[in-house]
């Protein structure tokens, strides 16, 4: 079979073909990043989305970035109220804020909103954490403030509740990420937290029908993130060799969980690396050890079927980092488009045996050749040049 068979230039004519060719209507159509801070890379999703909201009916977008700040962009979509500036400081975790296609995103989404009846949304679907984790006070303060009457005070007072939760420098230490002797995830506070947060759960359950749409929307997002923190806090205070591994999977975890909520306003373009959507666990050496942890798509796909699907993004040319001709991402680089949309089961059949690419760019990902089967597209960009370093 000829390479060229397997793919088609990435346009939106490409994205329809491609999204006709699946078993059945995509809920969430996770788009990977093989590497953060990529610039054309923004800019091609940014193209994709508009083309699936003008002409596939997509009305919501979702990013690897913290649950409770992408509040503020969601809000900003909405009313308008505020400025871009502030939103892109409040309402992005991970630096994602600084990315000028971040940013043409969010500007876009408003102008739409502006002009049309049909809203888009906005979600972040990460936890408020990274290798630590921050304070739950924000989730635990919410979701108590939305339960109605005089029943959360059965559970806790809100000045218990506050003197519990402590500062929050306390939580937000990161020093906890490589010292598990520095969390207090395990103290009898947190430890008396955690049931808070469970038995303020169950409450929202029995006052659910009270709720408008939009508060038990974000009753449910603070009651995910307050217990997901809680009980990801207690494991950085975990000193056994299983410690990065359950902290792994319990952030992807987090992530799948926001997924399946936002899959409730689908069909979603999911924006996120390419190891947090793929279907297959995920593998990464830390010092001696060898994690290994099912990924948010993996989970996310255990739940929708064939209403999630993954397209995989590569990479040529990374700046001077050429692949070799024998690897994936090489023999993509023979395409005679810039930017393409590759079949990925029938580029498994295609391609014999591909070596695996090993890139100077530490912030690079390579396609995994024995993975192809697991991904129902790549899009693929032959040249990246505007390429940040994350942070």
């Amino acid at each position: 079979m000829d390479i060229k068979d397997t793919a088609r230039p990435l346009d939106g004519a490409g994205v329809s073909a491609f999204l006709r060719s699946l078993p059945a209507e995509p809920l969430l159509l996770g788009l990977g990043e093989a590497r953060h801070f990529v610039g054309e890379l923004g800019e091609v999703r940014n193209e994709i989305f508009r083309h699936l909201v003008e002409h596939e009916g997509y009305r919501s977008f979702a990013i690897e970035s913290d649950c409770l700040m992408g509040l503020v962009v969601d809000g900003y979509l909405a009313t308008g109220e505020g400025t871009l500036d502030d939103v892109m400081e409040r309402g992005f975790s991970h630096g994602f804020g600084a990315s000028p296609a971040n940013r043409d995103l969010v500007r876009w989404m408003r102008a739409y909103n502006e002009e049309h009846d049909g809203k888009l949304r906005f979600f972040g679907f990460d936890g408020p954490l990274e290798y630590w984790a921050a304070s739950p006070r924000q989730a635990l303060t919410g979701l108590y403030d939305l339960l109605d009457g005089p029943l959360p005070r059965t559970v806790v007072a809100r000045e218990t509740l506050d003197t519990l939760l402590g500062p929050d420098d306390g939580w937000a230490n990161e020093a906890a990420a490589m010292d598990p002797s520095r969390s207090i995830g395990r103290s009898a506070g947190a430890r008396r937290l955690r049931l808070i947060a469970d038995d303020l759960v169950a409450l929202l359950d029995t006052q659910a029908p009270q709720l408008s749409a939009q508060d038990r929307e974000r009753a449910e997002l603070y009651g995910r993130t307050a217990t997901g923190l809680l009980r990801y806090h207690y494991w950085m205070a975990d000193a056994s060799p299983a410690r990065w591994t359950r902290l792994s999977a319990l952030r992807d975890a987090m992530m799948a969980a926001n997924l399946r909520a936002v899959a409730e306003h689908g069909p979603a373009l999911v924006f996120s690396g390419n190891l947090h959507l793929q279907r297959n666990k995920s593998l990464m050496p830390l010092g001696d050890q060898r994690l290994e942890w099912w990924s948010a798509g993996a989970i996310t796909a255990t739940h929708l079927g064939d209403r999630y699907a993954f397209l995989a993004s590569a990479l040529g040319t990374l700046g001077d980092d050429i692949p070799a001709p024998d690897t994936v991402e090489g023999i993509l680089s023979a395409l005679p488009w810039d930017r393409s949309l590759v079949d990925a089961r029938r580029l498994a059949e295609a391609v014999t045996e591909p070596a695996a690419r090993v890139s100077r760019d530490f912030a690079y990902f390579p396609l995994d050749p024995a993975r192809l089967d697991t991904i129902d597209g790549v899009v693929f960009l032959r040249q990246a040049v505007d390429l940040a370093m994350p942070g």
